[in-house]
Parts: C-alpha cells; structure tokens; sequence
C-alpha cells in the first residue's frame, strides 16, 4: 500500500490519494503500529471505528449483509445470525476502543445516532467525513427518469430550455401509469425535477409531492448551447475532437465537464442517501452522474452510461452492489446516445490541409484531471455531536 501511494500513475501523471486498509485493528498497539508506520512514510492516517450495542440493529445488518440467499428458513436464518454474532463476541473480549487524542478518526455509534469527530484536518479528511455523516443503512430504492422526448432531441440540438415533443408529452402523460404498475400507488413518493420545462412538463401528471432542484438542470454547454453535434464539428473541430478524448474533463467555454457536473450534484446525492423514496426527473448527463454514483462507474465509464428516453431505472442499492431494472414505454423516442469516436473520424478527415490545430480552449478547455472534484475550505474538526 505504500508503494502505491508513492507509485505514479503512468497515464495520468498522479499518485495515489486515499487508501483503505480494512481490518479489525483491535488494539491500541496495532493501531499504533499502523499509525506510525504510515505517517513515516508522510500518509495521513484515519482511523473509522463503527460501533453498535443496538441488538436488534445488529441483527438485522447481520440478515442483510451476511446471509446468502441459500439460507431459506427463518430458522436457518436465525442460526446463521447466532453464529455470525458469537464471531462478532470473540472480538468484543479483546477490543480496545478507539481513544487516542493525537489520532484522526470519526466513531459511528448505532449507525449514525451519534458521531464523535477527532483531530479532523484539510480537504480530504473533511470530505471523507462528510461523507459518512450522510451515509445512511435504511433500506432503499430510488427511480431515475429522463425527461420526454424534447424538440431540442427531435432536432437532435443539445442545451437549452425546450418543450417536449408530441411523443414526449406522450410519455408524460404515461408516466403515472408506468409508475402506479412498477412502484404501486400507495407509495409514498417525492419526485424531484430540474427547474427546466422539459422535466417539470414530464412531472406534471405525477400526482406526488414534487421539488424542483437548480443542481437537477442538464449539464451547462456553454457556447455551444441549443447546436447540433454537427454545427460543433464544423465550428469547433479540435474541441470536438478534445472532447472526444476526455469527455469526463472536457469543459466548454462559458460552461460545464462532467467534472464540474459532479461537484454540482453533491448536495443532491448526499440528500438521497437519507431518502428512501425519491423519483428524479431529470436529464441524461445528469442522470449519469447519478447512476455512476451507485453503481460504482468510473470517470471514463460515466460520461457514456446509457439513460434512455422513455424509459424508467430502478435502482436498489445493497451492501455490496447496486441492482438495477428498466421499465420502457412503448413511445418511441430518438436515440440520443453517442458513442465515443462518434463523428470523430468524419472531423478529422475535413479538416483543411495545412490547417493548425488550435490549442485547447478555442471553444472549451480540457481540466486538470489531478485537481480534485470537491474542493471545499480548510477547517478543522474536533467535537461530538447528536444526531
């Protein structure tokens, strides 16, 4: 693991940023060893200490996380439990509770009722705290829609505010009944939207608590707002091309990467993971975003998910994975997925002889893949609190 941290990555020219070491660490010499071992190395080190005296919360992770789905009878759960938590009393024996007040760490009692925070410094630190503070255990599945079909789609243009389309008021129109056969009508729902007409003309007929989320909206194409991939290859060709190559940090001028998209999603995210009901209505890039979230996509794999028109995506996350289902409308819809290389090779190939390649930015600029995505102030915690 060391050697990792201190290895560059050949293609990105960065090294590793966090590392998780699971383990039991039990006692305070073991963390002492590890503690010291690492910060010799100059890594910061986090200790993350989950603690429960909640039985039957214990009881029921054990049946959610541990059990097989070979375990059929309810008393060959139970067995199973018994046996999972005489493993679980081994170790309480000899376990000597985090308390180092020169260490960092954050203490997660009884899944998040309380929290103790400890010598907590910088950027890192502070988001994987913030992380966890939002993480939640409840049980869950969230629906992600597209909007109907727009005329921007029809007229196959990207950004902009437009309508939907005759098939996508179709679709919205639709949707209720999509919802009422796959989620059932006495579930108690909130959809979220955009603030963009597509999705709240998408929503309309849903009749469920609604919130509108300005952090919703599509990803922002700048300059290139309300064009056709085709009128951006043939004003912009060398950004077409850049974006091409590094869709996930490509921005363009007076807008948005995917990048930045995630940055702008993160209250949004964090707001999902303490709901347990929520329909987003949305936008493809937007949706992208969301889905890599849960289902663990990286940055090349994001930026080219598929998120269909007409279609509604049910997601359960569980312990280790994150199972998905679609349900389609028999509504047609363009196909609005491009993949990469789409058209690239067409640009290229029209390119004038002897023209100069301009550098990046003449309609956009590539970001720095090794800057982080969630830049936040510096601060420093050491407290407990409540929640």
């Amino acid at each position: 693991m060391v050697a990792w941290f201190h290895q560059t990555n050949d293609t990105k020219g960065t090294t590793g940023e966090v590392a998780i070491y699971d383990g039991t660490n039990l006692t305070k010499q073991k963390r002492k060893s590890i503690h010291d071992g690492l910060m010799n190395h100059g890594i910061q080190v986090l200790f993350i200490e989950s603690l429960c005296d909640d039985d039957n919360l214990i009881r029921e992770n054990i049946r959610d996380v541990k059990l097989t789905t070979s375990t059929k009878s309810a008393e060959q759960q139970e067995k199973a439990i018994d046996d999972y938590l005489d493993s679980i009393n081994n170790y309480k024996d000899g376990y000597e509770t985090i308390s180092e007040q020169d260490y960092t760490y954050i203490q997660l009692i009884n899944a998040g009722q309380h929290y103790v925070i400890n010598q907590v410094h910088g950027y890192l630190e502070s988001r994987i705290v913030y992380y966890l503070l939002n993480l939640s255990i409840k049980k869950k599945r969230i629906w992600f829609s597209r909007h109907g079909e727009s005329q921007f789609n029809v007229q196959d243009r990207i950004g902009g505010d437009a309508d939907l389309s005759p098939r996508g008021e179709s679709y919205a129109q639709h949707l209720p009944s999509l919802v009422s056969k796959h989620i059932g009508d006495n579930y108690p729902l909130t959809v979220w939207t955009s603030t963009m007409k597509r999705t709240i003309q998408t929503a309309r007929y849903l009749d469920y608590p609604k919130k509108e989320w300005k952090a919703l909206e599509e990803l922002d194409t700048g300059v290139c707002d309300g064009m056709t991939y085709d009128e951006i290859a043939e004003k912009y060709p060398e950004d077409y091309i850049q974006r091409d190559q590094d869709k996930f940090n490509y921005r363009y001028r007076g807008g948005e990467s995917y990048r930045d998209l995630v940055l702008r999603l993160e209250p949004v995210i964090m707001e999902l993971e303490q709901h347990e009901r929520i329909l987003i209505v949305a936008h493809q890039a937007t949706i992208r975003c969301l889905y890599a979230y849960f289902m663990n996509l990286d940055h090349d794999q994001l930026p080219y998910a598929r998120v269909p028109l007409h279609t509604l995506i049910e997601l359960t996350p569980t312990a280790y994975h994150c199972e998905e289902k679609y349900y389609k409308v028999d509504i047609e819809a363009v196909d609005t997925y491009r993949p990469k290389a789409a058209g690239v090779e067409n640009v290229v190939q029209n390119k004038k002889p002897g023209s100069q390649t301009k550098a990046a930015g003449a309609a956009g600029e590539v970001t720095d893949p090794s800057e982080p995505i969630l830049p936040i102030p510096h601060h420093h915690h050491n407290h407990s609190y409540r929640s």
